[in-house]
């Protein structure tokens, strides 16, 4: 059995991250493959999130130190306390380091007991930082395009209109501040003024958090932007992005490093073109219809969403070249295989491993006789 760990007290939210979508289409493949694999939750019973996940697995348990007593591979998704468990635990590391001083120090805590996974090449080598450990020694498991996204048709579209679409979290690091001020940019403006027109669509996903409900308010009452519900599913999702040309993903930048960027890959095999922060694991994304630009920049933004249009819609050949990269098959791949290898010790076991040598009893003195001679 592969339990996959939540956050403990926190349901496993629909439609809101990349984060919920990997694992559960992990899990989801890993049962597709005869594998058994489910989603692990604490103190909420039957109330986790389980009805928007229809098909996956959820076992609850009551405390943190529970999750410790389950058989099997334990893969923690998120931060998760300090329990003594069964069998070497794996951590996912999805998102930055916290800056918090408190913080650091209980992931530290939770983490060097655990062997950390990544999303990217770019995370693994922050995390390597952040932990003081050799990059080579932190395994990377790359997210993945559900197949719906490649599989979806496209819908027809309209000539001198462009459909664009903003599919991230309402919060302030995933840069929709920065998609606020390039509306207003001169660039847009002016496509505008010359008969292209362009429509500006915006998910809910992340409106039920504080700051989320804050920006939510704020784009019901901006007149050039279509704010619409989150995709709660894949396949919602595979259909919203086909009926769009064009998929941004700005990044804050300053003090947030998006680890891989799971929208992005999903645009593409969408057949969607997608204008990109060149900024943490964004530039891994690329399945050949990125346009990279400078992080918290809302007139690069503009620049890269004018070039985009200009490139025109995304080809046949294109879309299909695009969905040969981060399939779900080759993801999960790469977790069975990371799983499956013989592990270093974790730097918690070295030191136990240490005190364990340095406490045992020195070893008699050896008494070398001087002899005589006859």
């Amino acid at each position: 059995m592969i339990s996959f760990v939540w956050a403990p007290g926190e349901p496993l939210p629909a439609g809101t991250g990349g984060s919920e979508n990997y694992t559960v289409g992990q899990v989801r493949e890993l049962h597709r493959r005869g594998v058994a694999a489910q989603v692990v939750t604490t103190g909420l019973g039957v109330h986790d999130g389980r009805d928007g996940f229809p098909g996956v697995p959820f076992h609850s348990v009551a405390r943190p130190a529970d999750v410790g007593q389950i058989d099997g591979t334990l893969v923690f998704i998120t931060e998760f306390p300090t329990v003594r468990t069964r069998r070497p635990a794996f951590q996912m590391l999805h998102v930055p380091p916290p800056a918090g001083d408190r913080r650091r120090e209980a992931m530290r805590a939770q983490t060097r007991d655990r062997h950390p996974v990544a999303t990217s090449r770019f995370a693994a080598r922050l995390w390597a930082d952040f932990l003081d450990v050799d990059v080579a020694t932190i395994d990377v498991v790359h997210p993945f395009a559900e197949t719906v996204f490649a599989a979806e048709p496209r819908s027809t579209r309209r000539p001198g209109v462009v459909r664009v679409l903003y599919a991230g979290r309402l919060s302030p690091e995933k840069g929709i501040y920065t998609l606020l001020s390039m509306l207003h940019h001169e660039l847009i403006t002016d496509l505008v003024d010359e008969g292209v027109e362009i429509t500006f669509t915006v998910t809910a996903a992340g409106a039920d958090k504080p700051q989320g409900r804050i920006i939510h308010r704020m784009l019901e009452a901006h007149a050039g932007i279509t704010l619409i519900d989150a995709a709660r599913t894949p396949e919602a999702m595979a259909t919203l992005m086909a009926e769009h040309d064009v998929v941004l993903m700005p990044s804050n930048g300053q003090y947030w490093h998006e680890t891989f960027g799971i929208v992005s890959i999903e645009a593409q095999h969408a057949g969607c073109r997608v204008v990109a922060s060149d900024d943490g694991g964004l530039p891994e994304t690329d399945c050949g219809l990125v346009t990279l630009v400078p992080a918290d920049d809302a007139s690069a933004l503009a620049v890269g969403l004018r070039h985009a249009i200009t490139l025109g819609p995304a080809g046949d050949a294109e879309r299909a070249h695009a969905t040969t990269r981060f399939t779900l098959e080759h993801s999960v791949d790469e977790l069975v295989d990371v799983l499956g290898r013989v592990r270093p010790p974790t730097p918690a076991q070295v030191v136990d491993q240490l005190e364990t040598l340095v406490a045992a009893p020195s070893p008699p003195p050896r008494l070398i006789g001087t002899g005589t001679s006859a």
